[in-house]
């Protein structure tokens, strides 16, 4: 009986979750017995959603488990690559290649694909919040968005992007963080109020828990902040969540209760935020004094980035279709500015000499490498990020 729709392990590698006309495909190749013809191809993202002018290449570590094991080679850009979608001369950027008989990968194009897309567009939509954030706590809210089975992939990929923080336990024990978070609406209205609710929250978490107040259920931010000082000796910070239909201008309120911790002396309590927040709201509120975010919708919900798969080479030969680009290309970047170029080993900007930006993950389905970890792979991210921003 199922419970859960949602796909296993096993379906994906079995191809479960596949498109059927790739099944049939091979079927009138093997009849004309040219199932086993070695291609070439490649994954680009040509365009970008919305009004991004860079992505972060994500999702690669699922793909490299998809395909290990078949009699395939596999290279790409690493995991946590800041890039542009297409070159200076307008070539769309190869961001991960294969290589192999044809019979040994055609059904794992539709789950290689959806792994990169929707990873790259939460871990791209993540950098830009990082970004609009800059220092500042950054906590992902998203989960609650998306179906439950993708919740461990949203928080890698948000942490691939920068953000601080998750918090669930499985995306904890799968990434090897302590999952934060702070308190509900439901503590203070099963309580009785916010008293009651900060008095029993400090009594009760365990000491080394970070006490965090939310301060907007019953009254007003200010009343509750002052109550969460009161009932908390030990108060880490106070959590706005105003919904918008009684939030007026939330930077002014961020002001207000900022004002109001600094005139009583508590510098060190900090303000978070939460809330249909994104890179557009948020630098706003780093103005008025806000010290952290909870961001959540615009994550999960991030658009994909749109990839395709392409062949570009049939039996060492070049072969694509119409407005494809033919021949295997050699990817270069540029380490000054993130340029990219193909087949062009001088920067176009700083003129300097480019490296290949692809490593080889997999040969003949063996890995070649070991992957890296996720703090190194967040680290890569953060070291792009410096180089870019909204208008490139």
């Amino acid at each position: 009986m199922t419970r859960f729709y949602a796909a296993s392990e096993d379906d994906i590698r079995k191809g479960r979750t596949s498109d059927i006309y790739f099944f049939r495909t091979l079927e009138i190749l093997e009849a004309e017995g040219k199932e086993r013809a070695r291609v070439y191809g490649e994954f680009t993202a040509p365009t970008l959603p919305q009004d991004w002018e860079w992505g972060v290449f994500a999702g690669l570590e699922e793909a490299v488990h998809l395909l290990e094991g078949h009699e395939v080679a596999l290279w790409a850009a690493p995991e946590g690559t800041v890039f542009a979608p297409r070159t200076h001369r307008g070539v769309p950027v190869p961001l991960m290649a294969i290589e192999g008989p044809y019979a040994e990968f055609a059904i794992y194009e539709t789950p290689a694909l959806g792994l990169i897309c929707q990873a790259s567009g939460i871990a791209t939509k993540a950098s830009r919040v990082r970004k609009a954030a800059g220092d500042r706590r950054v906590i992902s809210f998203g989960i609650r968005r998306m179906h439950p089975a993708l919740a461990p992939m949203i928080e890698r990929s948000v942490y691939v992007g920068g953000l601080d923080a998750i918090t669930t336990p499985l995306g904890g024990d799968l990434l090897g963080k302590e999952p934060v978070g702070t308190m509900p609406h439901a503590l203070t209205i099963i309580l009785g109020g916010p008293k009651e609710a900060f008095t029993a929250m400090h009594k009760h978490l365990r000491k080394d828990v970070p006490r965090i107040a939310l301060v907007d259920t019953y009254w007003d931010e200010k009343a509750e902040t002052l109550a969460a000082l009161e009932a908390i000796p030990e108060l880490a910070g106070v959590r706005l969540d105003t919904p918008s239909s009684r939030r007026g201008n939330f930077a002014n309120i961020v002001r207000e209760i900022r004002w109001e911790l600094d005139l009583r002396g508590y510098k060190n309590v900090k303000v978070y935020v939460s809330g249909a927040l994104d890179e557009h709201t948020i630098p706003e509120l780093v103005a008025a004094g806000a010290e952290g975010f909870g961001v959540g919708t615009s994550l999960s919900n991030a658009p994909s980035v749109d990839f395709a798969f392409d062949l570009v080479e049939v039996e060492g030969k070049p072969a694509a279709k119409r407005g494809k680009f033919g021949g295997r290309k050699t990817v270069y970047r540029c380490e000054n500015d993130l340029t990219i170029e193909v087949d062009e080993e001088k920067c176009p900007v700083c003129r300097s000499t480019m490296r290949p930006l692809f490593k080889k993950y997999l040969s003949k389905g063996n890995p070649v490498e070991d992957l890296p970890k996720i703090d190194a792979i967040r680290d890569y991210t953060l070291r792009q990020l410096e180089k870019v921003s909204f208008a490139k």
